[in-house]
């Protein structure tokens, strides 16, 4: 049997935010354990010219439900940014899945052929779905909640690649 569009993409975005959503947890104990403002965290960057922790969170949000949001064809909720704690981007992941875990697998059926057109200030990406998903959405989704994680365990958190990974 192949692999659906549903299968391709509902399970391993929940499951990704939902361990994020774990990382964030642990990085507020992780404040509060060693006596620091958790707000630390959230300016930390791997480097000078990359995003720092919240935005990081708020893309990888983004990317699920930009993506799951287009492929099945719903109005993609905005959310305006403006998150300053770790609970503000725990709501944020919360939301996130709020707008994902609902969508079905008919929802999803024959979206591997649906038209979606990314309109940018320099430029526009054209995708088919099945393209879309596995060269933009699923790529970039993982990208910024990798580098989440590698921040938070840079910041000192311990955490491993089961915390990545969550439950198998």
């Amino acid at each position: 049997m192949a692999i659906t569009m549903y299968d391709a993409t509902i399970p391993a975005i929940v499951r990704g935010l939902t361990s994020l959503n774990v990382l964030l947890e642990k990085a507020g104990e992780y404040a509060v354990a060693r006596k620091f403002d958790a707000a630390a965290l959230l300016q930390a960057r791997l480097y000078p010219d990359m995003h720092p922790f919240a935005r990081q969170v708020q893309i990888t949000c983004d990317m699920a439900k930009g993506g799951v949001g287009r492929l099945a064809g719903l109005e993609v909720p905005k959310h305006e940014d403006t998150e300053a704690t770790i609970a503000e981007l725990q709501a944020r992941v919360a939301k996130t899945l709020e707008f994902i875990r609902p969508v079905t697998p008919a929802q999803l059926d024959g979206a591997e052929a649906r038209e979606i057109v990314l309109k940018f200030p320099s430029n526009t990406l054209s995708f088919n779905g099945q393209s879309y998903l596995t060269t933009f959405v699923l790529p970039n989704f993982y990208f910024h909640l990798t580098v989440a994680y590698a921040l938070l365990r840079h910041g000192g958190l311990e955490i491993g690649k089961r915390d990545f990974l969550g439950q198998i």
